[in-house]
């Protein structure tokens, strides 16, 4: 017998026999062990070491070997340093996003976010319309891969002008719907023009697709036309993103004027419009008409999502595209995730065929009107020294400019010490922001009274930074 697999062996067989002993226990002598397994001393001699390597035994000179105490050695903790190497350069950064979507604890009141509260959402009307579409036939079925031909004409008429079912292909909610449009329109290392301020989800999305955002100022009525002209002959992008309708996060809406000045920029440029008309539901009082309606020529790439104003868990947008481009937004849609859930579209249509779409959207409306009215009375009691950057005709922020001396920051901080969270404004921009900024959100808080004590909260905070 070979001595190294006789010594593995033996060392096997006194490993179980040490398993079996309690601690302090003796182990038959040398002499006991040969005789019993017809080993050499050496055989013996080794094995034991091998034991004692391990700390199961402990041996004593004259007196034999001994049972340890054994401990489980630890496992030793994986070394993941390698992947910082070979993961190079972070593409996918969520900070933004991912501040925006935190749940507050309890205690906690939220002046940030982009849904619905709980209690405003649809939610009887949503699991009953989602009831009738899961016993609708063939709804597990693959559905057709731009989507369900009822639920894309319904989108077309939304948006109504010359767009068709045909012009219109169903994605997984208006961040989706992004991520399609800069990955279909704009190649790697192009730059994509962006409103500065601007949703910061949107420029996640840009530089996942490897796209280096530019910003274009904004004031009071959105995106400057002139500006952005200049911008698309610096950079010759070839993709500018708007949200022409209560701009996020300022609040602006642009002119009828201005919109087609817009396009008429981006058709000189041979450039499209991505327009994210997110708040099409949230708006008070008549507003002009989506670009895309404006549109003749496929300059405009319009999305028009169903999350804002239902739950954020609807993920159903319609994405509106003609020519060249549409086919290129299919060929991402269907390589990424193949096609949308077909329950989750019927439910989606489901909901918006019924009568309570329509009775869930006034009473949105006339929430937006009673909460921003209270958030801006709040502000003016609690935070006069903060300036409120425009009035809105909806939405769900205000944009607030603070004291030239805030440190942003700190602010963030200190709020979130005192129960409130509020979103600091760094994050909207695509380079460095002009001063602190702040948005607000009134439609996170459950209650008006919540709401109050959000913002008496935030003024708290931002008194205890004064010098």
């Amino acid at each position: 017998m070979n001595d190294d697999s006789s010594i593995v062996r033996l060392a096997a067989i006194l490993r179980k026999e040490v398993e079996k002993s309690r601690p302090g226990e003796r182990l038959p002598s040398s002499r006991e062990i040969m005789r019993r397994h017809g080993v050499s001393p050496v055989t013996v001699s080794r094995a034991i070491a091998q034991l004692a390597a391990e700390g199961r035994v402990v041996t004593r000179p004259g007196s034999g070997a001994f049972v340890t105490s054994v401990r489980t050695p630890a496992a030793e903790a994986p070394d993941l340093s390698w992947q910082t190497v070979s993961l190079g350069d972070r593409v996918v950064d969520d900070s933004g996003v991912v501040s925006l979507l935190a749940q507050p604890t309890d205690g906690v009141i939220p002046l940030t976010g982009g849904y619905l509260n709980p209690e405003l959402r649809p939610v009887r009307e949503l699991s009953a319309a989602g009831a009738r579409a899961v016993r609708r036939p063939g709804s597990w079925a693959v559905p057709p891969l731009s989507g369900l031909p009822d639920l894309r004409r319904w989108f077309a008429s939304e948006v109504a002008g010359t767009v068709t079912q045909s012009d219109v292909l169903v994605v997984s909610g208006g961040q989706s719907a992004l991520t399609h449009a800069f990955r279909a329109l704009a190649a790697p290392g192009e730059a994509v023009l962006v409103e500065t301020p601007t949703y910061p989800g949107a420029l996640a999305a840009a530089k996942a697709a490897g796209l280096r955002a530019t910003a274009v100022p904004v004031d009071v009525d959105g995106v400057r036309p002139d500006l952005l002209a200049e911008a698309f002959a610096l950079t010759g992008a070839r993709v500018f993103l708007c949200q022409p309708t209560l701009h996020n996060p300022t609040g602006a809406t642009l002119p009828l004027e201005r919109r087609e000045q817009v396009l008429a920029v981006a058709a000189a440029a041979g450039a499209f419009v991505i327009e994210d008309d997110y708040a099409r539901y949230l708006t008070r009082g008549p507003v002009p008409p989506p670009m895309v309606t404006l549109d003749r020529h496929g300059t405009v790439v319009h999305i028009l999502s169903l999350s804002k104003i239902t739950a954020p868990s609807l993920r159903v947008a319609g994405l509106i595209a003609r020519g060249p481009a549409a086919r290129r937004l299919r060929a991402s849609q269907v390589v990424e995730s193949f096609f949308v859930a077909g329950p989750l579209q019927e439910t989606a249509l489901e909901f918006v065929g019924s009568p309570g779409w329509r009775r869930h959207i006034a009473a949105v409306g006339h929430e937006v009107d009673v909460r921003q009215e209270a958030l801006l009375t709040g502000l003016a009691l609690h935070a006069p020294e903060v300036e409120v950057h425009l009035v809105p005709r909806g939405g769900l922020h205000v944009w607030l400019r603070l004291p030239q001396e805030t440190d942003e920051a700190m602010l963030v901080e200190a709020a979130r010490r005192e129960g409130v969270l509020v979103s600091p404004g760094r994050i909207y921009y695509p380079s460095e922001p002009p001063g602190p900024r702040l948005r607000l959100t009134h439609i996170a808080a459950v209650t008006l009274a919540e709401l109050g004590e959000g913002v008496r909260r935030f003024g708290v905070a931002l008194r205890g930074l004064e010098p």
